[in-house]
């Protein structure tokens, strides 16, 4: 079965998805509208492509926040992979990524958006439940809550 969205289109094969972003399209927003259109609570997600603008963002533990850094460069996403919960009643993605460079150096970190130039090409493997996070105060980063 074919499915299509804001910027994404896709296909169900078994209980996964194979999905596609349109290309100029910014990754996390595509699949985050993808995830929603298909009530998908918990799963994982891998993906390649290619993207010309990235932020990345990296916790710092002894602070407990976040230190973002956007690179508008053409790089390979080599990979994509993170997976699917519900923050705050929201469905939410938490992805990493590992992009290689021109001079075949790589970058790497959790994924904040990303503008695809060229193609993104994602499979989904979407699980029969619910997963919830919350913030866990003494970390500073929201953790599964299984007790929800």
């Amino acid at each position: 079965m074919n499915y299509k969205g804001k910027h994404w289109s896709a296909r169900k094969a078994d209980h996964i998805y194979i999905v596609s972003i349109d290309n100029h399209s910014n990754i996390v927003e595509a699949l985050t509208d993808f995830i929603r259109d298909q009530k998908i609570q918990a799963g994982e997600v891998t993906g390649i492509g290619a993207v010309s603008e990235a932020t990345l963002r990296f916790f710092n533990p002894a602070a407990k926040k976040y230190v973002d850094k956007t690179f508008k460069e053409q790089m390979e996403v080599t990979n994509i992979s993170g997976n699917v919960s519900e923050i705050e009643g929201k469905l939410t993605l938490h992805l990493h990524i590992t992009l290689g460079r021109e001079d075949y150096t790589a970058l790497a970190g959790h994924l904040l958006e990303a503008k695809i130039q060229g193609a993104a090409e994602f499979i989904f493997y979407p699980l029969n439940t619910r997963v919830v996070k919350i913030k866990n105060e003494e970390t500073g980063i929201n953790l599964y809550d299984f007790e929800t």
